[in-house]
């Protein structure tokens, strides 16, 4: 296979995976390398994503590296064959390519987390708040970029407005309520957006409110997207330079521990609708 100048994170993914059974397995990169009849630098670019393996391989791998994750093993060869070009495609060029990656992982996603403090998360947002939040930046980007990014944000929403939807749960903030983002038009019409959206069956949105004593979790932000498996989760979370997207076992474990933390201390759902409702009705 040709090459990648620029793989996406999703096919950096598939080779990071290969590269953590290889080394469970305590083998070197020339030892797969024989088992392909290729050299070590072709198994190097296919664990860092810049070369792709076909399903063959990837099952002749894994037989070697002795696992026995059936369905890991499905899930990766599912990827390894994978050549959807979606949506996203057409702003390829356009926006920074951590957008596009974060649409496919959204793609191919079977559940949805988000917590956040002091923003309403992505996937609720309304157009103007959505514009408001993109545009306020420094230095400021031309506004045809930032009607770009407003527009593929909302496209993103398909994974729980469109046609097969996957479960979505949202932990948010009082904070991030009743921050006025635009005036009291837009606030309104933002609440009573994720008002509507939480009536949806496999929807949640729960709020954890100021007068909750002993909070300490404020830094717990995160979106959590489920994988095909478990070990194929992401967490992405907004760095100084960019996006990050961790998959390590132990910090997948620890985020869906925090996410279950939050849950526990947040109003229950029905609470958590009327309480936004109430909000909407003081603007």
């Amino acid at each position: 296979m040709p090459r990648r100048r620029q793989p996406t994170a999703r096919q950096e993914r598939l080779g990071s995976e290969l590269r953590k059974l290889r080394e469970a397995a305590g083998l070197k990169g020339r030892e797969a390398a024989a088992l392909l009849g290729t050299d070590s630098a072709q198994v190097s670019q296919i664990e860092f994503g810049t070369a792709g393996v076909s399903e063959e391989r990837l099952r002749r791998l894994a037989a070697h590296y002795a696992c026995t994750d059936v369905e890991l093993i499905e899930a990766l060869a599912a990827m390894a064959s994978d050549r959807t070009r979606g949506w996203w495609e057409e702003y390829r060029g356009l926006l920074p390519t951590s957008f596009l990656d974060l649409s496919e992982l959204e793609h191919h996603a079977t559940y949805y987390w988000d917590v956040n403090f002091l923003h309403i998360p992505g996937l609720l947002q309304t157009e103007d708040y959505a514009r408001r939040i993109l545009g306020h930046r420094v230095p400021e980007i031309p506004l045809a970029e930032l009607e770009l990014r407003v527009r593929h944000r909302m496209e993103r929403k398909v994974i729980i407005e469109g046609p097969t939807p996957i479960p979505y749960a949202a932990v948010i903030h009082e904070a991030a309520l009743r921050i006025r983002v635009g005036d009291r038009t837009a606030a309104r019409a933002q609440l009573a957006r994720i008002v509507d959206l939480s009536e949806a069956d496999h929807i949640t949105v729960r709020v954890i409110p100021f007068d909750l004593d002993g909070f300490a979790g404020a830094d717990s932000t995160m979106v959590y997207v489920g994988g095909a498996v478990p070990k194929l989760d992401t967490v992405v979370r907004d760095a100084p330079h960019g996006t990050a997207f961790i998959d390590s076992e132990a910090q997948l474990g620890a985020f869906r521990t925090l996410f279950r933390r939050m849950e526990a201390v947040s109003l229950e759902p029905e609470r958590s609708r009327d309480f936004i409702d109430r909000l909407a009705k003081e603007l």
